[in-house]
C-alpha cells in the first residue's frame, strides 16, 4: 500500500467526529518525507501559517531575547558572550563545562570517542584524552553497569545510550541498581554522580527501533530523575544541572532538534532548576502541557486556536523534568484556566499524560470546565511508512484545545 495524495478525510483525520474537522481539512496537503534531523516534517503547513521549529518563537535567536531571558538573568549569564549553538552543540559545550572543570568525569559509550553518531561528543576526546573519553562495547547493560559503578567509586560518570530505544538491555541496571543504591545502603552509599543521555523520539525516518519516547517506563520508579530538554539553552542548563544533581539522572535528547532548533546560547557555565516547569506562554482559557519536541507541535496548534477563535489566550507550560515533575505549576495555571490538554509523542495508553491527567484531577476536580485531553502517539509500535499518522501532530492538538475549549 502506497500513501497518495488523494487519501480521505477519514484517514487524514480520523473517524471520530470533531468540530474541527471540516475547518481543517481543505487545509492539509501531502508532505514529503525528510531523512535529516534538520527537516522538520511534525507539523502540516495549515493556510499559510509558518509552522514548525524553524519559525517557532520559543526559541531565543537573538543576543536580545537570549538577554531577556529571566532565568538566565538569574543564572547571571545573560549579559555575558553567546554563541548561535544547535542543541547538538549546546549538548556537547555542557559536557565541554563538565569535563574542564571536574577532573573525576569521564564520557563514554557506543562510539563517543569518534564523536557520536549524531556528533554531540565531536572534539571531546582530542581535548581531554582517550582515558576521559572512550568507546564501548556494544552492550547497553555494560554501559549502565560500568556508569554505574564508576559513579559509587565517586566518578561523574556521562555515559551514552546511542538511541534511547537500545536502553532496555540496560533496564535491570538502571532500576534495580543505580535507583536503589542510595536507599539500599542507608545513604551510606549512592551513585548520584551517574548522568545517562540517550536520543529518543521520532526523526522521521526512524521506525520502530530508532523513534520510540521511553520515559513513562523510568518515571515510574524512586530514585532516579528524568529530563526532556526543548532547545539548545534549556539543553545545556539542564545537562548541567543533571551531572551536577546528587541523584541518577536519565536525559532523553529528542533527536529531531539536534540540528533543526538554534539559539544564541550563553558560552558560560550556567544550570537551569530540575523539577521545574516554565510557563513559555501565558494565557487564561485553558492550559497546555508538553515536553521535549512536542512544545514545537502545541505551539502550533496554540497559534490556530488563537486565530480561529479571537479572544481566547492558551497557557503553554514546559514541563523540563518528568520526573520528579512539577505538578504545582501545572495545577495553578489549571485553577485559573479549568482546562488542561496535555501531549506526548509516546503512546498514550500508560503514558506519563495519564499520570499528570491524574494528578490534576485530583488537585483541581472543582475548577475544572471539561474533562482533561491528552493528545499522544497511537497504542502500535512507532511505525515507518505511517509515522505521520501516528504522531500527535499541530492539527491533533489543535481538535483536543477545541474540544476543551467548546465542552
Amino acid at each position: 500500500m502506497f500513501l497518495r495524495p488523494s487519501l480521505s478525510r477519514a484517514m487524514l483525520l480520523g473517524s471520530r467526529s470533531s468540530s474541527a474537522t471540516p475547518r481543517l481539512a481543505p487545509f492539509l496537503r501531502p508532505q514529503s518525507r525528510g531523512y535529516s534531523s534538520s527537516v522538520d516534517s511534525s507539523v502540516e503547513p495549515i493556510r499559510g501559517l509558518d509552522l514548525g521549529v524553524a519559525h517557532s518563537k520559543l526559541l531565543l535567536r537573538t543576543v536580545a531575547s537570549m538577554r531577556g531571558n529571566t532565568e538566565l538573568q538569574a543564572q547571571g549569564v545573560s549579559e555575558g558572550d553567546s554563541k548561535k549553538m544547535n542543541m547538538c552543540q549546546a549538548i556537547n559545550d555542557a559536557m565541554r563545562h563538565t569535563l574542564a572543570s571536574d577532573d573525576t568525569a569521564v564520557v563514554f559509550g557506543e562510539d563517543v570517542a569518534f564523536g557520536g553518531v549524531f556528533r554531540c561528543s565531536v572534539g571531546l576526546a582530542e581535548e581531554f584524552g582517550n582515558e576521559r573519553i572512550f568507546n564501548t562495547p556494544l552492550t547497553e547493560q555494560g554501559i549502565a553497569g560500568f556508569a554505574i559503578g564508576m559513579a559509587a567509586m565517586g566518578h561523574t560518570a556521562v555515559a551514552e545510550i546511542q538511541f534511547a530505544d537500545y536502553i532496555f538491555p540496560a533496564f535491570d541496571q538502571i532500576v534495580n541498581e543505580a535507583a536503589k543504591y542510595r536507599y539500599r545502603s542507608g545513604n551510606e552509599f549512592n551513585v548520584g554522580g551517574l548522568t545517562i543521555r540517550a536520543p529518543c523520539a521520532a526523526v522521521g525516518h526512524g521506525g520502530h527501533y530508532h523513534s520510540q519516547s521511553p520515559e513513562a517506563f523510568f518515571a515510574h520508579v524512586p530514585g532516579l530523575k528524568v529530563v526532556v530538554p526543548r532547545s539548545p539553552i534549556q539543553a545545556k542548563g539542564l545537562l548541567l544541572a543533571a551531572i551536577r544533581d546528587p541523584n541518577p539522572t536519565l536525559f532523553f535528547e529528542p533527536k529531531i532538534l539536534y540540528r533543526s532548533a538554534a539559539e544564541q546560547v550563553p558560552t558560560d557555565d550556567y544550570v537551569l532548576p530540575l523539577s521545574k516547569a516554565e510557563v513559555v506562554r501565558a494565557g487564561k482559557d485553558v492550559t497546555v502541557v508538553g515536553y521535549g519536541a512536542q512544545m514545537y507541535a502545541l505551539e502550533n496548534a496554540i497559534q490556530m486556536i488563537e486565530r480561529d477563535m479571537p479572544g481566547v489566550t492558551c497557557e503553554l507550560i514546559d514541563l523540563r523534568t518528568i520526573l520528579p515533575y512539577d505538578a504545582d505549576t501545572v495545577a495553578e495555571s489549571v485553577m485559573r484556566t479549568g482546562r488542561l490538554v496535555v501531549a506526548h509523542e509516546a503512546p498514550r495508553t500508560q503514558g506519563f499524560a495519564a499520570e499528570l491527567a491524574a494528578e490534576i484531577q485530583e488537585r483541581c476536580f472543582l475548577r475544572l470546565e471539561s474533562p482533561i485531553e491528552r493528545v499522544c502517539g497511537l497504542f502500535v509500535p512507532h511505525p515507518l511508512v505511517f509515522e505521520r499518522f501516528y504522531m500527535p501532530c499541530a492539527v491533533r492538538c489543535y481538535e483536543a484545545i477545541r474540544r476543551s475549549l467548546t465542552y
